[in-house]
């Protein structure tokens, strides 16, 4: 494939409006073409905004030949569904998390994909920034000396009463929502090979989904990771990494705007010091992995595969 790939969207989510529909438009190597909605009124006034046609329903989309992959914005209960819909019509698939709500399920569709030749992409779009590489150097160097501790947080103000977020049926839930980023940080940072040992979750009152909840995990090497999420809490969006010889912390770690500039800060025995890094932009990072892996038809990332077992961990233990 030498065009742009042709991208259709299934749905008119937030994060597809605000973030990857102005990244799909924008990037040299992608083409939106197409927006569906089971909302004809809706579909039509987004797509007029990009230019493209409307599809009144997913499958109208999925069966349009002109189409080569989909973004699947959907309530997370619905990405299962649709995103194997899509590769069932040779659509590859970038589909936000959590890619399934089961390990098994998330397997099957990883095999499908591969079985298929297509590309199958998890849409967390954290791991695309250059910041996580630069932590990643800085420990490897020795800056903190061996690493002892991971903490990383993720938690948001509560929404509406009504949002998709809160909503059980729609896979709704801290977890889902938050929890991913921490656990993918920590997978990504220190391997895959983390268990989990202790885990909470608890609803708040009248909630009908987890709102807060914590686990802790321990690697081969003995590294302590704890992990903190929510849908309730006051903004918090962070990491360290805590060694013999000092801490690394990172602030704005999942969610940084293109324009923002990191400042790792790095305490070790001579004191701390900041770290100044360049402004990235992880959505256009995000999009240029998905063109990549379209390009070869990439199997699943390993690391979701892994994220979704420790998630599932994490709700085993916390009862």
């Amino acid at each position: 494939m030498t065009h742009p790939v042709r991208i259709g969207v299934l749905g008119c989510a937030d994060i597809a409006r605000r973030r990857m529909l102005p990244a799909f438009a924008a990037h040299p190597d992608t083409e939106l073409v197409a927006v569906a909605s089971r909302d004809r009124t809706r579909a039509a006034s987004l797509a007029a905004e990009y230019r493209c046609r409307a599809f009144h329903g997913y499958a109208a989309l999925l069966a349009d030949e002109a189409v080569d992959a989909v973004y699947v914005p959907l309530p997370a209960a619905l990405h299962e569904e649709w995103a194997e819909a899509a590769l069932r019509a040779g659509k590859h698939v970038l589909a936000e998390k959590p890619l399934t709500l089961e390990p098994a399920r998330t397997a099957a569709l990883a095999t499908l994909a591969r079985e298929r030749g297509l590309a199958l992409m998890e849409n967390v779009m954290f791991v695309h920034h250059s910041q996580h590489a630069a932590v990643g150097e800085l420990v490897a160097s020795g800056a903190i000396g061996e690493p002892r501790a991971f903490h990383a947080a993720f938690a948001v103000p509560r929404r509406p009463a009504g949002d998709i977020r809160l909503r059980p049926e729609l896979g709704g839930g801290a977890l889902w929502d938050t929890g991913v980023y921490p656990v993918r940080a920590a997978v990504r940072l220190l391997g895959p090979e983390l268990r989990v040992v202790g885990a909470t979750v608890r609803r708040g009152p009248g909630d009908a989904v987890d709102t807060a909840g914590a686990a802790l995990a321990l690697t081969p090497a003995g590294i302590t990771v704890q992990l903190t999420f929510g849908l309730d809490h006051a903004y918090r969006n962070s990491y360290e990494i805590w060694g013999t010889e000092g801490t690394i912390v990172v602030d704005r770690a999942f969610t940084p705007p293109a324009d923002h500039r990191p400042v790792l800060r790095l305490t070790g025995p001579a004191g701390t010091e900041t770290v100044p890094l360049a402004p990235d932009d992880q959505v256009a990072g995000t999009v240029g992995a998905f063109v990549a892996a379209v390009r070869v038809g990439a199997p699943l990332d390993p690391d979701v595969l892994r994220q979704a077992q420790l998630i599932e961990d994490v709700r085993h233990l916390a009862g």
